[in-house]
């Protein structure tokens, strides 16, 4: 179980490491699928299965497609035709497809071998997970969603066009 947890970490780390450097937006947001796929994984290793599928359900398919299509959305124009076939390339689909198939091939061998989770891994009830949220990690959820709301208006202010008023300042 700790090599299956290793190796989800490091394709946690790696794929938000690919997700900050990459200069195609679609491609970031592609890694940063797998990187919460990966850490979904994580925490049905440790014994939160339920964690584990809101990870993939809310974070990993709800959010991440709609970002997705605003992406695409935005890119509407004469150049939006080419952009897409270059986005289509095979090339841009074998680093997040290599790292998912690593994830797959992790999570298959976890529930082969079943029979021989522990007790430390044992799966948590939600009431159990809610009670530690906002019991003794409290302060960690909510430096969490301050630090969330602060990117938030970071990127509001960096992506906010102004238009210049009519005496010429910005």
């Amino acid at each position: 179980m700790n090599a299956v947890f290793y190796i989800s970490a490091a394709v946690a780390v790696l794929a938000t490491a690919l997700t900050v450097t990459r200069a195609n937006a679609v491609h970031a947001l592609l890694y940063l699928i797998v990187a919460l796929l990966a850490i979904a994984m994580i925490f049905f290793i440790l014994g939160a299965p339920f964690v584990a599928a809101l990870e993939v359900i809310i974070y990993a398919g709800a959010i991440m497609v709609l970002f997705l299509f605003v992406v695409m959305m935005l890119n509407a124009g004469p150049r939006a035709l080419a952009q897409e076939r270059d986005w289509l390339r095979p090339a841009g689909w074998i680093g997040p497809a290599g790292l998912a198939l690593i994830l797959f091939v992790e999570l298959l061998a976890v529930l082969i071998r079943a029979g021989g989770v522990s007790a430390a891994a044992a799966p948590l009830a939600p009431r159990e997970v809610s009670l530690a949220l906002f019991g003794p990690y409290l302060l960690g959820v909510e430096l969490a969603s301050m630090l969330l709301l602060a990117g938030l208006v970071g990127v509001y202010h960096l992506g906010r066009h102004t238009e210049p008023d009519e005496g010429g300042k910005e």
